[in-house]
Order: structure tokens, then sequence, then C-alpha cells
């Protein structure tokens, strides 16, 4: 195989299930240190005994990044164990659905925290490590790939606040992509449409319901279908940066 991200090291957010677990291992398997960080530290040991089962090199990082300090002290965590940092994929999230009017609004806080603050936090303390890095040898490029959502292009009823948190997340990607384009470090921006995972399960009973009837029968996207989507975005030339992805399910109008 071609381990194209040999000798470098990646922080993967929201590593213990889903995107973030498949992207870690798809990083992984392309030679790449990766810092596992989550708030389930069980989930994430066990996805770094599968990787350094595979020869690989994993490092867990228990961490709430919904605070600035905690943010910044797992980039720090993932510097000093891993000795540089190379490429942020944040992935952590929230979807909690449901009318704007009757809403609780410690939900839509927690959307804001996890969604957008989160991201934006640990982009700030990854910034230098990754101009660093892409001064450097081995591949004098550095990536941020932010998971942002089909919700951050075309608003939905039933998801407001977890739309308006994913347009942010477009937003900030386009204009910190606009800052460091010339100190290559690329930003990037991703956004999936309707993907298996467990991120629909924190809703009510009621509201996943409408969820399903919503899709109907399609054939939805996979959690690595997304990791190979980021795969392909920090794997690219130098000279090549990946600003925006679309990914939907072929069925999904």
């Amino acid at each position: 195989m071609n381990r194209r991200l040999e000798g470098t090291a990646a922080l993967v957010t929201g590593a213990s299930s889903g995107i973030g677990h498949a992207t870690a291992l798809e990083l992984a398997r392309e030679g790449a240190s990766v810092a596992l960080v989550g708030r389930r530290e069980d989930r994430l040991t066990d996805l770094a005994a599968e990787i350094t089962g595979a020869g690989g090199k994993a490092l867990v990082v228990p961490a709430d990044i919904t605070t600035a300090q905690a943010a910044a002290e797992a980039v720090e965590r993932t510097v000093e164990g891993l000795g540089r940092l190379d490429t942020l994929v944040n992935n952590a999230g929230l979807m909690l659905l449901g009318p704007a009017p009757s809403a609780d609004l410690n939900d839509w806080r927690r959307m804001i925290d996890i969604n957008l603050m989160g991201l934006m936090y640990t982009a700030h303390a990854a910034v230098p490590h990754l101009v660093k890095a892409a001064d450097e040898e081995p591949r004098q490029v550095a990536d941020i790939v932010n998971i942002g959502s089909l919700a951050g292009r075309n608003a939905y009823a039933m998801s407001a606040v977890y739309s308006a948190t994913k347009f942010g997340v477009g937003a900030f990607s386009e204009a910190l992509r606009q800052e460091l384009a010339r100190q290559h470090v690329r930003v990037s921006v991703i956004e999936p449409g309707s993907v298996d995972t467990e991120l629909r399960t924190h809703n009510p009973d009621v509201i996943q319901q409408h969820i399903v009837a919503a899709l109907g029968d399609i054939e939805r996207l996979q959690s690595q279908d997304i990791a190979d989507t980021v795969g392909y975005i920090v794997t690219r030339p130098r000279h090549v940066a990946v600003a925006e992805l679309l990914v939907r399910p072929t069925e999904q109008a």
C-alpha cells in the first residue's frame, strides 16, 4: 500500500463512533499517527487497540472540546504525544431536531457548543502547529477538514439551529481557507447528506420516525464513504486544495 501520510500526525474529534471512527482508521491506513479525541474513553481505547494491532500508532485523548481550554489541551496533548500535527479533522457533532417554537433552548446551546464553537476552538488551537508542519517535511502542506452537512447548504423545517451551526461551519471554513492558503494550510469542508450513523438516535423516537419517513427507503451513505472523502482530500498533492465537497446518497433528493 502507498502510505501517503507516512511520518505525519492527525487529530480526529468525535472519534468514538461513526464518521470519526472510520476516518481515524482511514488516516492510520495511510500511515498517519492518529490522536483520537472524544468523550467516550472506552471506545477510544478500543479503536486505538485496533489501529496499533494493525501496525499503526494511536493516542487516546479523552476530551470535551466545548470549552476553549479543553480544545487547546487536546491539541497540546496531541503534539506532545505524536511530535507534530499535520491534519485536523473536526468531526464531533450533535443533531437535535424538532420544531423551533417548542424547542428546549438547552438543546440549541449544546449544538452550538459542539458543532460550531468546539470546531472553532480546536481549529484555533491547531493552526500554529499546522503552519509549522506545512513549513517542514514530509509533505510541506497541512490540512483542516471540517465535517459540515447538507443542512449547511439548505435549511429545513425541524432543523433550524442544526442548520444554523452547519451554515456557520461553511462560512468559518471558507474564511479560514482564504487566510491560510498562502501558508499551505488547506481548509476543506465536507457536506454529507444522510449517513447511517448514531447521530439521529440522540433524538426522541417521534423525531427519529420523522427522519426515517422523510428519507424513505433510500440506500444511505456509510461512515466509510465520508472517511474515503477525507482521505482523498488530505492526500492531494501540495498544489491541490479541495475547498468543499457535497456528498449525497445517490437516491437522496
